[in-house]
């Protein structure tokens, strides 16, 4: 019975979430009248916004994902192995981001940082663009810091850094060379996670005016029909692409020692 309630609920869970995209996946098909056809993927594929925005994000996205590595990890990694009792302050104020909405924060950077303030970052679009990546990483703060958080719980960060130091490195080298890569498959979780964030992204961008993705998406979906259907079946696409990387990735990991 156990085993029956099991496998009912394992196919309930498989019909739920493939039968909608199986759906979404048939409508996009059939943007030519009576037959299946890529006429939907091939308009959104062509159309020069979907490219300038989906560049834009994800430079966006590159530069987000590189400034939270940057962020995250050291202080991950401080906070394990110097300050163990601040860690219960740090995991709180990393989760301020899931209930402060983004609205809220991208209004404080406007009045903070608009072009009569003391530091008119939207004056520019350069500035407007790093206010934006900042938006960005402390919207994914609360998935990255727990993805290396965690995966620096599965390695011995105290006898790993003393072996290192006996050994002559110094502490940019125990980051880049010793824990980093044995934290590579979390860094990339955190940063498959603040990818998918920035691509979908949507207040944001809107307010601050940039050429995101998920401004495009909206409005796409707002005057079109097939095509943002496609669209979604493309984003999907791309975000299992993402998971395979970080599956292989994972395996290669388990099958090599802990470097130190």
């Amino acid at each position: 019975m156990k085993r029956f309630f099991a496998w009912g609920a394992l196919i309930f869970g498989l019909l739920y979430f493939f039968l909608p995209l199986i759906g979404m996946t048939n409508f996009s098909l059939k943007m030519r009248r009576g037959v299946y056809s890529l006429d939907a993927y091939a308009v959104v594929l062509s159309d020069p916004n979907f490219q300038a925005t989906f560049s834009y994000s994800v430079m966006m996205a590159i530069f987000t994902i590189i400034f939270g590595v940057v962020l995250v990890v050291p202080t991950a990694y401080w906070v394990r192995l110097k300050l163990p009792g601040l860690r219960p302050y740090i995991e709180f104020i990393t989760l301020l981001p899931l209930v402060i909405p983004a609205i809220v924060i991208v209004f404080g950077y406007i009045r903070l940082y608009n072009t009569s303030s003391w530091l008119p970052l939207t004056g520019t679009a350069m500035g407007t663009n790093i206010l934006l990546m900042f938006g960005y990483t402390i919207l994914a703060l609360p998935y990255m810091y727990r993805a290396v958080d965690t995966g620096l719980r599965t390695i011995d960060v105290t006898t790993l850094t003393e072996a290192a130091q006996s050994l002559g490195a110094g502490w940019a080298t125990i980051l880049g060379r010793i824990i980093l890569p044995n934290v590579l498959v979390a860094v990339l979780s955190g940063a498959f996670l603040t990818f998918a964030i920035v691509l979908g992204e949507f207040t944001m961008a809107a307010l601050l005016n940039r050429p995101a993705f998920g401004p495009y998406m909206q409005l796409l979906g707002a005057n079109r029909a097939y095509e943002p259907a496609a669209l979604a079946v493309i984003a999907f696409a791309i975000t299992w692409g993402c998971l395979g990387l970080i599956q292989l990735v994972s395996r290669l990991q388990k099958s090599a020692p802990p470097k130190a």
